[in-house]
């Protein structure tokens, strides 16, 4: 049977034993994902990471049923499904190497905006720490450009972080750990409501999937190669959030967390991150703004043009320069490659000589920002 390629795709996150890296290198050896699906056992059994078992799995499991029914729930319930390679797909998380092949969503939040705050903590959250959630969020409102807000809709600090960013009229997005045909727990209906009108849901879970322990650790990597800065703001000595801490220093993005006294069970984690340089100290969304060189910006402000600095720079410098004159936001570096047609390696170069010059500077995620 013929199927559309999504169908493929959709399947190829069904196969046991195949998770995102181990399917990266599949399409990369056979070129797309229909081949996956027809290729002989003992060629799949060659592939790197593959071998014997895996390769049985892929030929003999039938999932390709079952990919066809997600379909029409993605589309009886207005899903978006995007796969790793869509230009919609986050940038983000494109950097990651166990990034999902694809992703599940509800609602209307730009994945690549300018910033992305994952703020995360405890399910037993203290007032204390609800207070510290809620300021955070509502100094980071007054930035411009504006913050995404992301968190995983859980108790405690989660649901704070949400409810505090739709209170400030700023979007947030809630990465869950199942399928979108359900809400967990189910007494954050009404602020997932609320969030579908400005973020979104996102998962990497197709329908039917149950909020199972396991799914909640793995979404928590999502949750930091989705955003800049991981900032913890309460935590046990174990934890999610330090899972999701974690991850964000593996992916080298910057972590920050929330002070406590040394007999605050609930501050143990962000005192241990602090401790071990996994984290820096912050205690206000200034510390946040002074770490990330988060200046105010207007998009509509004219930028005065710096012409004697042009004296020192080379003709495709120059035209560099141009293009980050245009983007407030700046431009991450393969988008920078592709609109001067220049090779990766060649615009790294140049980006690189050109923070020498004090031209630009670099923001996590490979962002380059014009320096004002």
């Amino acid at each position: 049977m013929n199927y559309d390629p999504i169908v493929y795709r959709i399947g190829l996150t069904l196969i046991k034993g195949v998770g995102p890296a181990l399917a990266k290198n599949l399409i990369a050896y056979l070129g797309n994902e229909e081949a996956i699906f027809t290729e002989k056992a003992q060629n799949l059994a060659k592939i790197p990471g593959i071998g014997d078992i895996i390769s049985k799995e892929i030929v003999q499991q039938d999932v390709l049923q079952r990919a066809h029914d997600e379909v029409d729930f993605i589309i009886k319930n207005n899903v978006q499904a995007l796969y790793f390679t869509d230009r919609e797909y986050p940038y983000r998380l494109k950097e990651c190497a166990d990034s999902p092949i694809m992703l599940y969503s509800r609602g209307n939040c730009n994945l690549n905006q300018a910033r992305f705050v994952a703020i995360v903590g405890t399910r037993n959250a203290t007032d204390e720490g609800k207070e510290n959630c809620r300021k955070l969020v509502s100094g980071l409102a007054t930035l411009e450009p504006p913050c995404v807000i992301v968190s995983g809709l859980a108790y405690g600090v989660d649901i704070c972080a949400h409810k505090a960013a739709l209170d400030a009229g700023m979007p947030t997005i809630a990465v869950v750990g199942h399928g979108l045909d359900r809400i967990y727990p189910s007494a954050h209906r009404p602020t997932a409501a609320r969030l579908i009108d400005n973020g979104m849901l996102l998962t990497e879970y197709i329908s039917g999937t149950n909020p199972d322990r396991p799914n909640f650790v793995q979404r928590n990597r999502i949750i930091a190669g989705l955003s800049d800065v991981t900032i913890v703001v309460e935590s046990a000595s174990r934890g999610g959030a330090l899972i999701t801490a974690e991850a964000a220093n593996e992916y080298n993005r910057d972590v920050f967390a929330f002070p406590g006294r040394v007999t605050d069970l609930y501050s143990a984690g962000c005192n241990t991150l602090i401790k071990n340089n996994k984290a820096a100290l912050i205690e206000s969304t200034d510390d946040l703004v002074k770490f990330m060189s988060w200046e105010n910006t207007c998009e509509n402000k004219i930028q005065p043009v710096q012409t004697s600095l042009f004296m020192d720079l080379t003709d495709e410098e120059q035209i560099l320069v141009g293009i980050l004159r245009q983007q407030a936001n700046g431009l991450q570096m393969n988008e920078l490659s592709l609109k001067t047609n220049q090779s990766v390696s060649k615009t790294s170069a140049m980006l690189l000589e050109l923070e020498f010059k004090g031209m630009v500077k670099c923001l996590p995620g490979n962002v380059y920002k014009i320096v004002k």
